[in-house]
């Protein structure tokens, strides 16, 4: 009798602590996808934002590249803040510097003073995932972390895929000033829902922030930021060297400089376990290949098809919503199985999607793409927030503040590297077929759209090839332990 009660008070434990990080789920989602729906909301702006303000595609350029640079410059700095002074006053903290910078550009009268109301949402916003993720990494309970983290994968596939979709709507029938003062009611209810849920994480004591980690973090990843963004247009640029000489002697100095300090602001120690650095480079394959459909597919349908910024949005929904299927089922599976499988899995279908894009010709239907998109989408939901869990299983508990800023970073000037260079791969490809078809600029255009298509396939096999050799974390008894008491007793309401 005794036996089965305890049994039950178990099971109804599970169930409540379950039931009981919803709410910090919840704000922490609201965060999030308000933050990376702004990540692209402005590309679709762009003609509009030049007529506007009478400018030039160069300077309005900028509107994009600033926010880039203030969210690579500042992500490194969330895991030394968020042990510092807790997870929920920072999250809370950069969640309204962003909305204040949202509303600052809406106002905005010229481009300086939108370029310099970008900085600041970029300033506030770089910090949003990382600290999201490590709030409910920490708060997910043993054995339930891929099922919960599967959850914050949404935002980070529906943010760049309705982006577009959304800024189309609001230009159309409203105007761009909506695209940013959106955001400041969907500031609003996050932090009040992060105010009434988010946990007062117990804070570590720390020591003087790593001011060499501090300084040289920021110039590195800003100016390969830079570089890679000046590359799009030309590799060989004055710009686009600086950018890579600053940016590559800043992150010498930086691994040698973070791995010799006793507390580092980004723990490059981490990589020391081949687990860790197995999935970190999958991660970064995948988000290579998945976030060039986020970029090409859009630019197809509207410099081929001629389809209208909407029209092409709204193409996205289905392979959203099969990234919504598939990740709370991956995440679940995720628990009982590990990555391995599921990358293998989830890669397999992003390159399949790929490589039937690559068979594209200028009267391919939408039908076609719709259904390569949905693979895509599958692919993703299945393999990407695993791969991301695996990677913060795979280090120690105490260093996942520090990871999630590390692998954050280091995503961000992937991704930035992948666009640049598949967009200059796609240009050249442009200009030689232009030869073959004796300036037929459709046909052209086809031709490097699939080219770049197949190219980007690869990629998405090389991570599937990659994610053979993946292995489950290995966790010591009293790490296990460890995790088990830190969760949730140090954290309260």
């Amino acid at each position: 009798m005794s036996i089965n009660s305890t049994t039950v008070s178990a099971a109804e434990d599970q169930e409540f602590k379950i039931k009981s990080i919803m709410g910090p789920v919840m704000a922490v989602v609201v965060g999030m996808i308000m933050v990376i729906l702004d990540s692209t909301v402005v590309n679709v702006a762009m003609p509009n934002l030049i007529d506007y303000f009478h400018s030039t595609v160069s300077t309005i350029q900028w509107t994009i590249t600033s926010y880039t640079l203030a969210l690579s410059a500042v992500i490194p700095l969330a895991g030394w803040l968020i042990d510092r002074y807790g997870a929920k006053q920072i999250f809370l903290i950069t969640i309204v510097l962003f909305t204040l910078g949202s509303v600052l550009c809406s106002l905005a009268q010229t481009p300086e003073q939108l370029i310099l109301y970008r900085i600041i949402q970029g300033i506030g916003g770089g910090m949003v995932s990382p600290i999201g993720m490590a709030i409910i990494f920490r708060l997910a309970p043993p054995g339930k972390q891929g099922s919960v983290m599967g959850v914050l994968g949404i935002p980070m596939m529906l943010g760049p895929a309705i982006g577009p979709t959304l800024s189309g709507f609001l230009i159309e029938y409203a105007s761009w000033h909506w695209i940013f003062l959106i955001n400041l009611p969907i500031g609003i209810i996050a932090v009040l829902v992060g105010i009434k849920y988010l946990p007062q994480i117990e804070r570590k004591a720390v020591p003087a922030l790593d001011i060499a980690g501090m300084l040289l973090a920021p110039i590195a990843f800003a100016a390969l930021a830079y570089a890679v963004s000046e590359g799009g247009k030309n590799w060989g640029s004055t710009q686009t060297i600086t950018g890579l000489l600053v940016g590559g002697i800043a992150l010498i100095l930086l691994i040698i400089v973070e791995l010799r300090h006793k507390q580092p602001l980004l723990e490059l120690r981490v990589f020391g376990s081949s687990d860790f650095t197995r999935g970190i480079i999958i991660s970064w394959l995948s988000m290579m290949a998945l976030f060039s459909s986020f970029l090409l597919v859009p630019m197809y349908l509207q410099m081929v098809k001629g389809y209208t910024p909407m029209h092409s949005g709204l193409m996205s929904i289905p392979q959203v919503l099969m990234s919504g299927i598939m990740m709370p089922i991956a995440g679940k599976l995720f628990d009982k199985i590990g990555a391995r499988l599921l990358a293998i899995i989830g890669l397999c279908f992003v390159s399949g999607g790929l490589f039937q894009l690559s068979q594209i010709s200028a009267d391919t239907g939408s039908g076609y793409v719709i259904i390569a998109l949905m693979l895509m989408g599958a692919g993703m939901g299945i393999s990407m927030m695993p791969v991301n869990t695996h990677i913060l299983k795979a280090a120690p508990r105490r260093l996942v503040n520090r990871v999630t800023s590390l692998t954050t970073a280091a995503q961000q000037v992937v991704v930035s590297f992948a666009i640049a260079g598949l967009t200059g791969y796609l240009t050249s490809r442009i200009t030689q077929h232009m030869a073959a078809a004796s300036g037929n600029k459709v046909a052209a255009m086809v031709s490097a759209f699939g080219d770049t298509f197949y190219f980007a396939a690869w990629i998405a096999v090389a991570g599937a090839l990659v994610a053979i050799i993946l292995r489950k974390p290995k966790v010591s008894e009293g790490e296990g332990q460890q995790d088990n008491q830190s969760n949730p007793m140090t954290m309260g309401h």
